[in-house]
């Protein structure tokens, strides 16, 4: 029978030593609220301008960071906390990760989709962009403008600030691609900046907001002070990150992982014509699964301490980042189909963006099968 890998870290592992309790578990939270803390200060100090600073992105990141584990703390040892502020506590806490993400995920999934489309072409490097890119972004940009100019008011103004955008000095460099994939590119890297520019204002704002000083606030309490029950102090954590990592199994368990064991099955093209723009039916139990690995890697670094969070799990850390190649490959394929429905486009641009839309999720099955065959090396046959 087979049963999953142990090591001093798990859970499970029964390793000598006193049980961990909600003392550590205060210690873990009360560490990363001084990281939020940390990271909100060196935000504020290093400033951000239209695009932000280096500097202010790393800070960005590491309030992500901070929060995502604050978040997982509170969710998966919920028992040992008061319920009330836990249940007010994690909802502004994902607000706040999920608003600085949205910056960075548009300009990976830029950079994801200009790769690509340059593999696709043919071309081995992003050498600079020729003049037919140009006039092909311009071109589809004129016909995004005469279909925008029938839209109402707040649109046709979004569609000129898409239009300013998308001139001539501020385009990116294509590189040496067919008027086809040269359109495509120009198309995406209009709808994708926009998109980052206004993720960008959306974080500055949330940042300036009661709303967000609210958070702070109650993550500086936090750094002083855990709201831990009674009973807290004598309760094992260990059960609490088992039943963790046993919904982080049982989701594994229903994902198609035989499918997923061979490679090139295109099962992720399944659906791939659809008219429907709802995000692609089978990616939801892999992003569920992704999600419950992330809470079992939080689960295990507070059940085992500050000298524990030193221990990394190889195989947890790869199958994590197997699932975060699944996510983007899948967002970026929606960003393509998206940007295929741009009304009026040529033919030819609409065809390299549906080229491009199968390579990812092409890149999706390859990202279920690299995590099915990480999956299965941290299963440990004792029969």
């Amino acid at each position: 029978m087979a049963q999953q890998h142990l090591d001093p870290t798990d859970p499970r592992s029964g390793h000598a030593g006193p049980a961990p309790t909600g003392d550590a578990l205060a210690g873990y939270l009360r560490a990363q609220a001084t990281e939020f803390l940390r990271a909100l200060r060196l935000h504020r100090e290093t400033g951000s301008g239209v695009n932000g600073s280096e500097g202010s992105a790393e800070a960005a990141r590491a309030l992500r960071r901070s929060a995502r584990r604050i978040s997982a703390g509170l969710h998966t040892f919920q028992s040992l906390l008061d319920p009330d502020w836990c249940e007010a506590m994690r909802p502004e806490l994902a607000w706040v990760s999920g608003t600085l993400a949205m910056e960075h995920a548009y300009t990976a999934r830029l950079e994801r989709l200009l790769a690509a489309l340059h593999r696709l072409s043919g071309s081995t490097a992003l050498p600079g962009q020729t003049a037919g890119a140009v006039a092909a972004g311009r071109a589809d940009s004129a016909a995004g403008g005469r279909a925008a100019a029938a839209a109402p008011v707040p649109q046709r103004a979004a569609a000129r600030d898409a239009g300013l955008r998308n001139s001539p000095a501020a385009a990116p460099e294509r590189g040496n691609l067919t008027v086809g994939a040269a359109k495509a590119g120009a198309l995406l890297d209009r709808q994708l900046n926009l998109a980052r520019t206004r993720a960008h204002s959306t974080a500055l704002q949330a940042l300036g907001s009661s709303r967000f000083h609210a958070v702070a606030d109650k993550v500086a309490v936090l750094a002083s002070e855990v709201p831990l029950t009674r009973a807290a102090g004598s309760t094992d954590l260990r059960p609490l990150a088992a039943a963790a990592q046993d919904r982080l199994a049982d989701a594994v368990t229903a994902l198609p992982l035989v499918t997923a064991g061979n490679p090139y099955n295109a099962a992720a093209l399944v659906h791939g014509l659809s008219p429907d723009t709802v995000p692609h039916p089978q990616d939801a139990p892999w992003h569920q699964v992704r999600l419950l690995l992330r809470l079992h890697r939080y689960a295990r670094e507070a059940v085992s301490g500050p000298k524990g969070n030193a221990v990394v799990d190889l195989r947890l850390l790869s199958a994590g980042r197997a699932l975060n190649r699944h996510r983007d490959a899948s967002e970026a394929a929606a960003a393509a189909a998206q940007a295929a429905r741009t009304p009026r486009i040529a033919p030819a641009t609409a065809y390299a963006l549906g080229v491009l839309h199968a390579d990812q999720r092409h890149e999706v099955e390859a990202a279920r099968f690299t995590f099915q065959q990480c999956w299965q090396k941290e299963t440990v046959s004792t029969s």
